[in-house]
């Protein structure tokens, strides 16, 4: 049955209930940083006497540790060795990120060249005592090599020639490699019976795992019910093996819902619903069987509301009743997650099971900071400095350990001076909750925190599985996320960096700041600096802006538009009006439009040509004025505009949006 237009612009919202949980929410997302970080300061503060508690466990977790990475090798070594803030360090990355981008060899080839031809690598060799770091500067060297200008004498001409007569096969054979080298480091196996083979020494130290499918979302169905097999063969070899031990006791697997359906979005609610939620509750009812955990992955901030959608069917199926191992992911850089742990809360106890969560810091700050740039947004989801996402966290923390009659925590973590806050934070009974690392990053902090001799908390390692060709973006997230000049796990890679720096509160130092955000990350709106201001943009995964929208396409719908020739003079044409309709839907007529007949036209061109001496004599400031306020006009209406180009041209909200925009910057750019 055809829906009329009210019911269209109902559909194109995907109205909800009104929840004020939900509301919150959605109003946390773009908080000013004065405004929200202020009261995760004050939940996070610690009275004096706890916080010497954790600041001497952080010591001593933090001595363990660097004494420990001394004799390991791994990524410790080469993230000291590679830093970010070298020449290597720096090309590795960017050859490691562009080649994400890169469809074809000849192009990778020419990338190869381009990052590694002026790289030192022979400075790294042997000053590692990792023959993990020695192996990579040997393979880096001889790429280097390969790469390498032409007039060198010896084994770099003789290299060099080999290039030219066809080495790019071993610059790729080389970056192949390494790829390998660091999946032996990162990845769990190569399927889910190996990384459980492999995972066995571990849990023979009393680890745990939760073990997630590697890849990237699903770019079509055959990607979707590819990944929905591997989701579905891991239940079944997990829950196998794990002998009843249950969801806290026995291993786990994450899934991410964006590789479980091709058209993960906020535009695309209904029938993620009707597809993608069978989907997931199939795999729900398989974890159910085997009484093991599964967690759904946090992604982008765009995607949460439709998480917290599919969350909350979950958890309100009868199927699903009595099982404790649904979980979620909040990430604790977004300004709202502590309206999610409340949502989640009580979303738990309103259907009287316990949940488990896993907090986490979050792995897509970067992309985040830049897609709330190009979308011209009032404000960013994230923090800006990581002080205050470590608050945040602290913040957090505190929730869910109050919170553990309906939660079960899980705080994934690699700072030791975090690590110390939740223990100490929970109390003696440490049954109620767990630590969690990544697999081959995290395990030389946490062996001091496993075991009745040692601090005595469970310890889950995320165990990613699949093949080195689909590391590499999981693996750029890592780096990029750790690798950081201010992240724990690179700092602590220093020697030159005091114990006590590592392990300073970071409530004291997001209280000099004050809220204040980051001075070298403008607010989208401020992203040109003084030249111009940003064209504003519109959040569209948010409810709120979709209401807003759907509010102005059915007011536009109550009046038909007119459009006519605009001339000096009479504005009757000899042209007859014609009716104009949506070309999305026939039925939807958007107005009438009366064309200019030929007098008209060279009407408006004398018009023009007599006022240009005029305007040529007008001030170029005054010029620039104008079009200011015409950007600025344009900018009040866009809701009104979009729904305009939606209806008549049958653009998409987001196209639309993306016309108005352009003519907003137009004109501020030439005002500049």
């Amino acid at each position: 049955m055809a829906l009329d237009a009210q019911q269209r612009d109902a559909a194109a919202l995907s109205p909800k209930p009104a929840d004020p949980l939900r509301q919150a929410i959605d109003a946390a997302c773009r908080t000013p940083e004065p405004d929200c970080v202020p009261p995760l300061i004050a939940a996070a503060r610690m009275p004096p006497e706890l916080a010497r508690q954790v600041h001497d466990l952080a010591r001593t977790l933090v001595i363990g540790l660097r004494e420990r990475r001394r004799r390991a090798g791994g990524v410790d070594a080469l993230m000291k060795e590679f830093a970010l803030s070298s020449h290597e360090g720096v090309a590795l990355m960017c050859l490691a990120e562009a080649l994400l981008r890169v469809p074809d060899r000849d192009t990778a080839d020419r990338l190869i060249r381009d990052k590694l031809k002026d790289g030192d690598w022979r400075a790294h060799l042997g000053h590692s005592p990792s023959m993990f770091v020695n192996a990579a500067s040997w393979g880096l060297l001889i790429t280097g090599r390969l790469v390498a200008t032409h007039s060198e004498d010896g084994l770099g001409a003789a290299l060099g020639r080999l290039l030219v007569r066809g080495g790019e096969p071993l610059i790729r054979a080389g970056m192949d490699l390494a790829m390998r080298l660091l999946g032996e480091q990162f990845v769990a196996g190569r399927d889910i019976d190996e990384a459980l083979h492999r995972a066995d020494a571990a849990h023979a130290r009393g680890y745990r795992h939760s073990f997630d499918m590697l890849g990237e979302a699903a770019m079509s169905a055959d990607d979707a019910t590819r990944y929905l097999a591997q989701y579905t063969r891991a239940i079944h070899a997990i829950g196998q093996r794990a002998g009843g031990r249950g969801v806290v006791d026995g291993d786990g697997i994450s899934v991410k819902l964006s590789a479980l359906h091709p058209r993960y979005l906020w535009s695309q609610r209904a029938r993620v619903m009707a597809e993608l939620l069978p989907r997931l509750r199939e795999l729900c009812l398989l974890a159910r069987d085997y009484d093991i955990g599964l967690n759904i992955d946090a992604e982008e901030a765009d995607r949460l509301d439709l998480s917290l959608d599919l969350l909350d069917a979950l958890a309100c199926d009868p199927a699903l009743a009595g099982w404790d191992g649904l979980g979620f992911v909040v990430q604790a850089y977004q300004k709202r997650a502590p309206r999610v742990i409340e949502f989640i809360v009580d979303l738990a106890r309103r259907n009287g099971r316990r949940l488990m969560l896993r907090l986490v810091k979050g792995a897509y700050w970067d992309a985040e900071i830049k897609r709330a740039q190009l979308d011209g947004l009032a404000g960013y989801p994230v923090f800006t400095r990581k002080a205050y996402t470590d608050v945040s966290y602290l913040a957090c923390a505190r929730m869910l350990l109050g919170a553990r009659a309906h939660i079960y925590p899980q705080f994934a973590t690699h700072n030791a001076h975090t690590v110390a806050a939740v223990y100490h934070l929970a109390g003696g009974d440490g049954r109620d909750y767990e630590f969690q690392c990544l697999h081959g990053m995290g395990e030389t902090l946490y062996d001091q925190v496993l075991g009745s001799d040692r601090l005595g908390r469970r310890v889950r390692i995320y165990a990613p599985v699949g093949s080195h060709r689909t590391l590499l973006a999981y693996l750029v997230r890592r780096l990029l996320e750790n690798g950081a000049n201010a992240s724990f796990v690179n700092q602590v890679v220093d020697e030159n960096l005091p114990v006590d720096a590592l392990i300073a509160d970071p409530v004291d130092l997001a209280a000099t700041h004050a809220g204040a955000p980051h001075p070298r990350i403008p607010l989208p709106p401020a992203l040109y600096g003084t030249a111009r201001r940003n064209a504003a943009g519109f959040d569209l995964a948010s409810e709120s802006v979709r209401e807003m929208f759907a509010e102005a396409l059915r007011a536009g719908r109550e009046t038909a538009g007119s459009a006519a020739p605009m001339v000096v003079g009479p504005a009757r044409s000899a042209q007859p009006a014609r009716e104009v309709r949506n070309p999305a839907d026939g039925r939807d007529v958007v107005g009438a439009a009366v064309d200019a007949d030929p007098a008209q036209v060279d009407a408006a061109l004398q018009a023009a040509a007599e006022c240009a001496p005029q305007w040529a004599a007008t001030a170029p400031a005054e010029r620039a004025a104008m079009l200011r306020r015409a950007a600025d006009a344009l900018e009040a209406d866009a809701p009104q505009l979009v729904a305009l180009l939606v209806r008549e041209a049958g653009k998409t909200w987001g196209n639309a949006l993306a016309e108005v925009r352009e003519a907003v910057d137009f004109c501020r750019y030439y005002a500049a």
